[in-house]
C-alpha cells in the first residue's frame, strides 16, 4: 500500500469517527475536569495527562518535518511553526499553568486525546512534508488563502490564550472550586478558549488549503463544540446568577 493510499484511508477513517463522536459527545462529556466521575479506570495527575497527550502532535510534526522528502520552502517552514507554536505550549507550558494540576484525569482519556494528537500530527505532518510536492512554493506565502488562513490562526491563538489566561486568573493557587469568567469574549459566549481553537485550526485548514487541514478543524470542531454546549448547561445549573445573554461558542448564536 503506497503512502498516498494508507493517507487518504486513514483521513476517510478519521473523518466518519468525527461524525459519529460528534452526536455521541452531546449526550455524554467526556470525563475529565468538571465532568470527571468514576468507571473510567485508573486515573494520573491533570498536568501529566496533559503533558502525555499533547506532547506527541508536536514530537510527530517534528520527525516528519526532519524526514519529509518534499524540500523545505519558506511556506513549509511557516506551516512548521505554525503548528509547533500552538502545540509545544499546549504540551510543555499549558499543564504547568493549571490550577487543578493535580485532579485525576482517566488515563482512558489521555489515551484517546494521544491518539487523535497522533493521527492528526501524522497526516497533516505527511501530507505537507511528504505529499505535496512542489504546491508549497514561497510565493505561497502571497496567496490570499494563505494570507486568510494565517490571520485567523493568529487571532484564534490570541482568543485562546487570552481565555485561558482569564480562566487561571480565577483560582488562587490550590483553589478547586468554579468561578463565573467575565471579560473579553466571555461577555459573549461561555467558551471563548474553544471558540479561540476552532478559528484558530480553520485558519490553518485555510492557510494549506488541504483536505488534512480541512479535516482537523472539522474534527475540532466535532470535540469542542459539544463540550462548549456542556459547560454553558453546567454554568446555568450551578450558578443562578449566570448572565443569561451569554452563549454557548458562536457570540450572538449559539
Amino acid at each position: 500500500m503506497s503512502h498516498d493510499l494508507f493517507s487518504r484511508i486513514l483521513l476517510a477513517i478519521s473523518l466518519i469517527a468525527a461524525a459519529v463522536v460528534f452526536p455521541v459527545l452531546f449526550r455524554i462529556a467526556a470525563p475529565y475536569g468538571r465532568y470527571v466521575r468514576k468507571g473510567w479506570g485508573p486515573y494520573l495527575p491533570n498536568w501529566l495527562g496533559w503533558l502525555l497527550m499533547e506532547s506527541v502532535s508536536p514530537m510527530v510534526m517534528l520527525i516528519m518535518f526532519l524526514t519529509g522528502d518534499v524540500p523545505k520552502t519558506a511556506a513549509l517552514i511557516v506551516f512548521f511553526l505554525m503548528w509547533e507554536s500552538h502545540y509545544i505550549h499546549r504540551a510543555f507550558i499549558y499543564p504547568f499553568t493549571l490550577r487543578d494540576k493535580w485532579k485525576p484525569m482517566p488515563i482512558a482519556v489521555m489515551s484517546m486525546g494521544m491518539m487523535f494528537n497522533l493521527v492528526n500530527a501524522f497526516l497533516n505532518g505527511r501530507y505537507l512534508f511528504d505529499l505535496s510536492g512542489s504546491r508549497y512554493q514561497t510565493s505561497w506565502l502571497s496567496a490570499p488563502q494563505f494570507i486568510l488562513g494565517a490571520l485567523l490562526f493568529v487571532v484564534g491563538f490570541i482568543i485562546n490564550r487570552h481565555a485561558d489566561h482569564t480562566l487561571r486568573g480565577l483560582r488562587a493557587e490550590g483553589e478547586m472550586g468554579y468561578k463565573i469568567p467575565y471579560g473579553g469574549l466571555y461577555r459573549y459566549i461561555s467558551c471563548p478558549n474553544y471558540f479561540g481553537e476552532i478559528v484558530e485550526w480553520t485558519g490553518w485548514a485555510i492557510a494549506t488549503w488541504s483536505f488534512t487541514g480541512f479535516g482537523f478543524a472539522l474534527w475540532t470542531f466535532a470535540n469542542l463544540a459539544p463540550r462548549a454546549r456542556a459547560h454553558h448547561k453546567w454554568y446555568h445549573e450551578n450558578f443562578s446568577e449566570y448572565p443569561k445573554e451569554r452563549k454557548a461558542l458562536l457570540p450572538g448564536l449559539w
